[in-house]
């Protein structure tokens, strides 16, 4: 099984440097988040290998750094897999189910270890068709080599963001990302432009031969010419250049068959690049302070539902 991004070293760099301590448990790495009004913190650790889990250095560590909890989200192996159950067997002689989940539970996966004309037709012919629009109409692409191309990713996101009401982090955060992952050629950003206008633009990340697409936004300007789709097809091929066999889409939307969830547009949108549409296995969290768990739990649904109330 490859390791997820969120679960390297320096991704955990990043996750210090920007105010949530990484601490690494044997193979497994968790970040700090401080409890507001004690002297307790929250342990998260996304996307581990449940296979690699040592619980009694887990239990070891969490009780050093003061967590009351440690939540295994959406853990990186597929539901329905023999992985899954031997895992699910695993947590539930340990652990609770998690009373929230962050990462996507479904995700669109594709293998692009096939040649560029294999993969082409395994597209959706109309997302082919887009492609070639694009590069016919001019569309042109660049990758993000200092500042100003990060500037030029960054505000594309925040425009999507504001246009379709969802939130994002600040821009610190993600140029403390590309900071952090650049150097390491794990983090590239892919912008497609018209007549020097920025359409589209994709910031990904590469690590143990899987490429990753977590941000990106798009333009109203010039929207006919299609740039989200030439963007994917650039970052497919990119990431056969770095050595990457599969390209992993972040997320997906729970149902297919409702096209009135929020998400189901842009799944919509990576599933006509052929990818496979999966599901992962349910998340757990490993228990040390129950009271205090149960208190947090109910002050996190609490601001959930305020957050929601105010979009």
């Amino acid at each position: 099984m490859t390791i997820h991004v969120v679960q390297s070293p320096e991704w955990g760099e990043f996750k210090t440097k920007y105010g949530t301590p990484a601490v690494k448990a044997g193979d497994t790495q968790y970040t700090k988040h401080k409890i507001p009004g004690t002297p307790l913190y929250y342990a998260y650790a996304p996307k581990v290998d449940p296979a690699k889990l040592d619980f009694g250095e887990l239990k070891s560590s969490l009780t050093q750094n003061s967590c009351i909890a440690i939540n295994f989200d959406v853990p990186n192996v597929l539901k329905g897999t023999q992985e899954a159950q031997e895992a699910e067997t695993l947590f539930e002689k340990t652990c609770t189910k998690a009373a929230k989940v962050t990462f996507a539970v479904h995700n669109v996966l594709l293998d692009i270890t096939s040649s560029e004309e294999k993969l082409l037709a395994n597209m959706h012919s109309k997302q082919r068709y887009n492609i070639k629009y694009a590069q016919k109409k001019g569309v042109e692409i660049t990758t993000a080599q200092n500042e100003t191309g990060f500037d030029i990713f960054f505000n594309l996101l925040k425009e999507t963001a504001d246009r379709q009401k969802y939130y994002i982090h600040p821009k610190t955060y993600y140029q403390l990302i590309w900071e952090t992952l650049a150097p390491h050629n794990m983090c590239h950003i892919v912008t497609a432009s018209y007549n020097s206008t920025p359409l589209a633009s994709w910031m990904l990340f590469v690590y143990d031969n899987v490429l990753y697409y977590p941000y990106g936004g798009s333009s109203e300007e010039y929207k006919n010419l299609q740039a989200s789709s030439l963007v994917g097809w650039e970052a497919i091929k990119l990431g056969k250049i770095l050595g990457c066999t599969q390209f992993d889409m972040w997320g997906a939307c729970d149902n297919l068959e409702d096209e009135t969830d929020s998400w189901w547009g842009f799944t919509n949108f990576k599933l006509k690049f052929g990818g496979k549409y999966v599901e992962y296995m349910d998340s757990y969290d490993l228990v040390i302070n129950k009271p205090m768990y149960n208190l947090f739990n109910l002050a996190n649904k609490v601001r959930w539902q305020l957050l929601t109330l105010r979009k």
